[in-house]
């Protein structure tokens, strides 16, 4: 498949407001899903204490999340094809209402559980639709800034659950505090599901079911000039197989192609080269997110903080919610970076700054762990190498990881490609979260940081090798990013012509 037009969408680069507002109000259900992950590294310190749970438990309650959001995010993409993007939105916001009802009542240990995994069902719809919503409404030129926001509105979560620690656990009491801490999340979620009925369906989706009226409205809205709006349409006409020239408001689409039917089999069956390479690409990408250890950093904070010499509960918080600072800042920054770098140059900064702050991590808390009494530089050298490995993670691989694999696959097959990607993505943070505990105890904390160091070099290579980039390509044009064979420091594959979607 050729498209012609794709360079000329970027024609006007002036930055579209309607859209970065749809795009805020699809991020705000990820405010919800940062803040379910970020509370409970605070919150484990109440519940042990209040419910008496043992590590094991508590590495499950940790890790379970994740695991429902595996189920979650493989139902995605499916759900997104047949409802639509918006009400898959709306869908995880109930969840996200029901399951931190659940938790704030918790009056033992089964019932906690139960509502942490219709939280994490939620988590997963959150995490594959945002992203994918906010790639099918931007234009190439702002698809980076508009498709990272659901991070950073997750890191905005993570950092208001690590704030509710801190206030909720030091004012109020045991019993109260860490329920509190976990059901308050409900009263922003109904404010999420009324938002998202306001706001517009995706027009790519809207292509799909046949509603070229309606996509064009939704396109002008979303564009700076009629004419970007007309070479979108086309383009995305194109991508679905339909005539370019057609202009009726409604057409009928085979049930196959509209509702998602079919799909696995031209992705995971008999996919064509490129295909191939795309999911290979989201795969390894969500593979390396958590693998290089984010989630023992963001979760086991508080432990790591300990081991390292710094006691009592407010400064342990303390120490987290700087933590979250640290996210929140270089997100920011790598709002405005991914348009302007790209994607691979991000990555190989982010994921060398990586490496050389897990090699400090890993050998401070040795030094500390080796040590009879505190060790004052290798604490500081361990607060400095965590807040130095968030930095870096935060400006690349955090944010492109959920940019690249929303962007890459064509029309048909980007949801449940996204949603490949999100499964595996959520069964790596499902490990990391549920047996960091078991390997710091089995190699040392410290040499549990030298291990993740040594897979991040394994992620740098891969980036570089595998990593075509896609900055500044319209959507429809991702076919010919991974099919011709790329020159300079692209991918030296090459690959066959494939077929149109």
């Amino acid at each position: 498949m050729i498209i012609n037009q794709g360079d000329k969408e970027d024609q006007t680069n002036t930055f579209n407001k309607y859209a970065f507002a749809c795009a805020i109000v699809a991020s705000m259900v990820s405010i919800v899903s940062g803040y379910d992950t970020g509370v409970m590294s605070g919150a484990m310190l109440f519940i042990k204490e209040d419910l008496g749970i043992s590590d094991t438990q508590q590495e499950v309650l940790a890790g379970i999340l994740t695991l429902c959001a595996l189920v979650g995010s493989l139902t995605a993409g499916r759900t997104s094809d047949y409802i639509g993007r918006r009400y898959t939105i709306f869908l995880a916001s109930i969840l996200f209402i029901l399951g931190a009802g659940l938790m704030g009542y918790g009056p033992n240990y089964a019932i906690l559980m139960v509502g942490r995994c219709v939280c994490g069902v939620g988590v997963g719809f959150a995490l594959m639709i945002a992203p994918v919503y906010s790639a099918e409404i931007s234009s190439a030129s702002s698809r980076g800034f508009l498709t990272s926001l659901p991070e950073l509105c997750i890191g905005i979560g993570i950092l208001l659950g690590y704030i509710s620690n801190y206030v909720l656990g030091k004012y109020l009491s045991l019993k109260l505090g860490w329920r509190l801490m976990l059901g308050i999340a409900a009263l922003p979620s109904f404010v999420v599901a009324f938002c998202i009925l306001t706001m517009p369906e995706s027009p790519r989706w809207l292509v799909m079911q046949g509603q070229l009226g309606k996509a064009k409205k939704v396109l002008m809205q979303v564009s700076n000039t009629t004419q970007e709006a007309e070479l979108r349409l086309k383009d995305i006409k194109i991508a679905a197989g339909l005539d370019e020239n057609c202009n009726d408001e409604t057409v009928k689409l085979p049930q196959k192609s509209h509702q998602g039917e079919g799909v696995w089999k031209e992705l995971i069956l008999r996919p064509t080269p490129s295909v191939r390479w795309m999911l290979i690409a989201a795969v390894g990408i969500h593979f390396f997110e958590h693998a290089t250890g984010i989630e023992a950093v963001m979760l086991y904070s508080p432990r790591i903080f300990r081991k390292a010499g710094i006691t009592g509960k407010e400064k342990l918080l303390l120490a987290t919610i700087g933590v979250g600072l640290t996210k929140i800042v270089f997100l920011v920054i790598a709002l405005f970076l991914l348009d302007k770098l790209g994607r691979r140059r991000l990555l190989q900064i982010s994921t060398g700054g990586m490496i050389i702050g897990l090699t400090l991590l890993g050998l401070s808390l040795t030094v500390v762990d080796k040590s009879n009494g505190n060790v004052l530089w290798a604490l500081i050298l361990s607060i400095v190498a965590t807040y130095a490995y968030v930095a870096f993670f935060n400006i690349g691989l955090g944010p492109i990881t959920w940019v690249y694999s929303s962007e890459i696959f064509p029309l048909k097959l980007r949801a449940q490609g996204a949603s490949i990607g999100v499964a595996v993505n959520r069964t790596m943070n499902a490990v990391v979260s549920m047996t960091f505990i078991s390997i710091y105890k089995a190699i040392t904390i410290g040499g549990s940081f030298f291990m993740f160091a040594g897979i991040s070099v394994l992620a740098w290579l891969f980036f570089y090798f595998f990593l075509p980039e896609t900055k500044g390509k319209a959507l429809e044009e991702m076919e010919m990013v991974f099919t011709k064979k790329s020159s300079g420091k692209n991918v030296a594959i090459e690959m066959d012509p494939i077929q149109k979607v």
